[in-house]
């Protein structure tokens, strides 16, 4: 104990309160009852207890530090525009800020990919649900065959079915086709093309046409016309000159 007296006494130094901050303070009296409480009264196994008695011990402490820092004119409240350093550099919260925007976007994906997978799952059930009754309806439609073909029943009522059917999908797709008429590719090739139709044999004679003279000329059939060599016609004048007519114009221009 002297020892420890001893060093204590080399290192202490004799500065102002200012810098040294240091206060003491003994029992603080409990605010429910009003009296000083003993050391036997704080049960060092009740938590709150004891966490109580300490956060009263602090703030006796700060109750008496701050007239005297007030008496020494030393400000005690941080201004408006005060900025403290922050604990962090702005390298190491730019990586965090960047871990946690990853963290957001793998979120994002994994919903967007659990919003897939429902949509896939609804549309296989949606599916499974069409096929199941087109198979239910076969079925049915091979049954009635089977009973009309065995002579159990003379009920046809499956083909009026099946016909109501394709027709109503038939006025269905008609009426597509006239709200919407054709597209743009499909105009433009009409008005290239024509609107389609039978296109060959469409010169072939038929019984019509071959009984029909009214267009037949004999002069252009017998060669009788202007320009053409008959029997009695006279040959087309030729004006171009001879090849020893033009050998001579050419030694005569020399």
């Amino acid at each position: 104990q002297g020892g420890l007296k001893q060093c204590l006494s080399e290192f202490k130094q004799q500065l102002a309160w200012v810098e040294r901050l240091d206060v003491t303070s003994g029992q603080v009296a409990d605010p429910v009852s009003q009296s000083a409480s003993d050391k036997d009264a704080v049960d060092p196994e009740n938590d709150f207890q004891r966490e109580m008695s300490f956060y009263r011990q602090a703030q006796a402490a700060v109750l008496e530090a701050l007239p005297r820092l007030r008496k020494l004119q030393v400000p005690t409240r941080r201004p408006d525009d005060y900025f403290a350093e922050m604990a962090k550099s702005d390298q190491q919260m730019q990586k965090i800020r960047q871990k946690l925007k990853s963290k957001q976007e793998a979120m994002e994906r994994s919903e967007k990919a659990k919003q897939l997978r429902a949509m896939r799952k609804y549309g296989k059930k949606v599916q499974t649900e069409i096929l199941q009754r087109r198979q239910k309806e076969k079925k049915n439609m091979l049954n009635a065959v089977k009973k009309y073909q065995k002579g159990l029943s003379d009920k046809l009522d499956f083909l009026d079915e099946e016909q109501t059917s394709s027709q109503g999908n038939k006025k269905g797709s008609a009426n597509q086709r006239i709200k919407k008429g054709p597209n743009a590719k499909r105009r433009y090739k009409n008005q290239k093309f024509g609107f389609g139709g039978k296109k060959k044999g469409s010169k072939w004679n038929t019984k019509e046409s071959f009984n029909d003279v009214s267009s037949f000329r004999s002069k252009v059939a017998h060669n009788k016309g202007p320009g053409k060599a008959g029997k009695g016609g006279k040959k087309a004048l030729n004006k171009r000159p001879g090849k020893r007519a033009r050998q001579k114009m050419k030694s005569r221009a020399r």
